[in-house]
């Protein structure tokens, strides 16, 4: 047992000393407490000085720093004898520190005990870095605010990127919407998820209303269009498809579909990417075209025809001049008759 002694002289009326009196306490919990304390301190000063990734920072409520970790060394390039005691506002951006924004965020940890944010930072040697930063309000043991840990780390790599997939997404987006052909993303369960420009002007109806919407209801054969996207699913692609888009107002647009799924990294399908050629005035084209032909058909029997009247008539003309002179023949043949029976002897004439 540990123990703590308190103990004083007892003496006579005359002060003699007549001996001691001693009382012991029992402090064996306070020993392991104290103990246990200790540990924790040494196993959080591990974390902390061990922690290279992220700087934690420890500072009062006048803002001087107070703790400086090895992640905060690496990061900003101080040593921890170079930065204890100095005001942290060395670290930030002065434009954030003109905004308030820094001053926000540390209003909002000691208000709350939390607040977290991306600033820039500023290293030892000038140079920049974004920073995602967490700042929490550290308290003494009866809850009064002393001052604030913060926890950081350089987001610069995870913000270019960002940076990268955002100018690429927006260089997609604008060579979609500078297509004239509708172009619409379909999920797996066939409703769309995304359109450009010309979907919109093709069907007549606005983004929000075509977005999670049945693809296939935009077009005169509905069955016919569902079996075109559930082959892309199928087969991986589908090319030429033939459907027609019918506008809201009734208008009709005819078009090829070729369309692909699309995939994640992990090559899971996510849905399907359809782009629709319009082949209207091809097939108007088309149809003047067989119109023509068959006016010119048409055109080709009825001389045909007419030849074979022509034809006929002139075979029927010529029977008819036959006849006529087959007629006349006849005739002067009856007539020399009744001539040379008129010129012959009488009893000729007689019979």
């Amino acid at each position: 047992m540990d123990v703590l002694y308190n103990a004083s002289v007892y003496r006579d009326v005359s002060g003699n000393v007549l001996g001691v009196f001693a009382a012991a306490r029992d402090v064996t919990e306070s020993k392991r407490v104290m103990r246990e304390f200790s540990e924790t301190k040494n196993f959080l000063d591990n974390i902390l000085q061990s922690s290279t990734k992220y700087s934690i920072i420890g500072k009062d409520l006048k803002h001087s720093i107070l703790s400086w970790n090895e992640g905060a060394r690496l990061n900003y390039g101080y040593s921890e004898e170079e930065i204890i005691g100095k005001d942290s506002i060395i670290l930030h951006a002065p434009e954030d520190i003109e905004s308030g924004d820094v001053d926000k965020m540390l209003a909002t940890a000691f208000e709350h005990g939390l607040a977290e944010g991306e600033f820039q930072r500023v290293r030892k040697n000038g140079s920049r870095f974004v920073a995602s930063v967490v700042v929490t309000r550290r308290n003494d043991p009866s809850g009064r605010p002393i001052g604030y840990l913060l926890m950081s780390t350089d987001i610069t790599e995870k913000k270019q990127s960002e940076e990268k997939l955002h100018y690429a997404s927006q260089y997609a987006r604008s060579l979609i919407e500078a297509s004239l052909d509708p172009l619409v993303t379909i999920s797996p369960e066939g409703k769309i998820t995304d359109v450009n420009e010309a979907t919109i002007k093709v069907t007549g109806i606005p983004r929000e209303g075509l977005i999670g919407t049945d693809f296939s209801d935009y077009f005169t054969e509905p069955e016919n269009a569902r079996k075109g996207y559930e082959q892309v699913f199928s087969k991986g692609f589908v090319t030429d498809y033939p459907l027609t888009i019918r506008h809201r107002d009734g208008r009709l647009t005819y078009v090829l579909y070729n369309a692909s799924v699309y995939r994640d990294t992990r090559g899971n399908v996510l849905g399907v990417f359809a782009a629709a050629r319009d082949v209207t005035a091809q097939k108007e084209a088309e149809a003047k075209i067989a119109e023509q032909r068959a006016r010119e058909e048409q055109r080709t029997r009825e001389l045909d025809r007419l030849a074979e009247l022509e034809r006929f008539q002139k075979l029927t003309v010529g029977r008819e001049l036959k006849m006529v002179e087959l007629k006349k023949e006849i005739e002067e043949l009856k007539r020399e008759n009744e001539h040379l029976r008129d010129s012959g002897p009488p009893e000729r004439r007689e019979q």
